[in-house]
């Protein structure tokens, strides 16, 4: 059977994560693990849109492109992205800080127009998220952030209620800076969040040993007794 057409704008089938060498030290919650999407989630199932109109200061490529290039440089200062400092492109596994917590993700699918990161398990959200520009009807361009995502495990389920509004002033900044730098510098992020499965996913219970929470706690107390060479 032939390729498909946008084969290449997808990543390849991985069984494990593997983080590269130069940002190995802040990959310690992703390496060897496997991606977790909202099927491998424990808690409510949720459908989240930010979304911001541009205007017509860019059209919806060269934001994408911009927005591929730049990724981390857009996100507010409580995050920190350990991204290659080239574009972002199809199998990437790239770490990330958000908040004190170290995880990362699997850049699943990129094109001119959108770009889709899978979580890895211990992940605080098993998510798929999409960052994408469009032309609106009206010609102006809109940047629009939109994720399908469920808690990972009891735990975070618990803290979702505060989680759900960090990662709402999260994502809203991160449109807002990268309005500000095309020149946008008044705009209005609009959110839509709904619940589209209020069932939870008990028998992933057991992704609570994946806890990426734990896990940084546990790397930072065991900091000075590592060797001052790695990570």
């Amino acid at each position: 059977m032939d390729n498909p057409r946008d084969a290449a704008n997808w990543a390849a089938k991985v069984d494990r994560l593997h983080v590269s060498e130069d940002v190995r030290r802040f990959g310690f919650n992703i390496e060897g693990k496997r991606v977790a999407g909202p099927m491998q989630g424990f808690g409510r199932l949720w459908d989240r849109t930010f979304s911001a109109d541009l205007g017509t200061a860019v059209t919806p490529e060269a934001l994408v492109a911009d927005w591929r290039a730049r990724f981390g440089d857009f996100w507010p200062r409580s995050g920190r992205f350990h991204g290659s400092l080239a574009v972002i492109q199809p199998g990437d596994v790239a770490p990330l800080t958000a908040s004190g917590l170290s995880t990362g993700i699997l850049v699943l699918y990129a094109d001119d127009t959108s770009f889709s990161f899978l979580t890895p398990e211990g992940h605080m959200f098993a998510a798929m998220i999409t960052f994408s520009g469009e032309t609106t009807s009206s010609g102006t361009t809109r940047a629009q952030i939109r994720m399908l995502l469920r808690t990972s495990d009891p735990l975070f389920e618990a803290m979702w209620p505060l989680a759900r509004r960090a990662e709402a002033l999260f994502w809203q900044g991160t449109l807002r800076n990268l309005a500000a730098a095309h020149g946008v510098h008044k705009v209005t992020v609009a959110e839509d969040t709904r619940c589209v499965d209020r069932q939870r996913l008990w028998k992933n219970w057991g992704n609570v040993r994946h806890n990426s929470g734990f896990r940084s706690v546990g790397h930072a107390l065991g900091a000075p007794f590592r060797p001052s060479n790695r990570s």
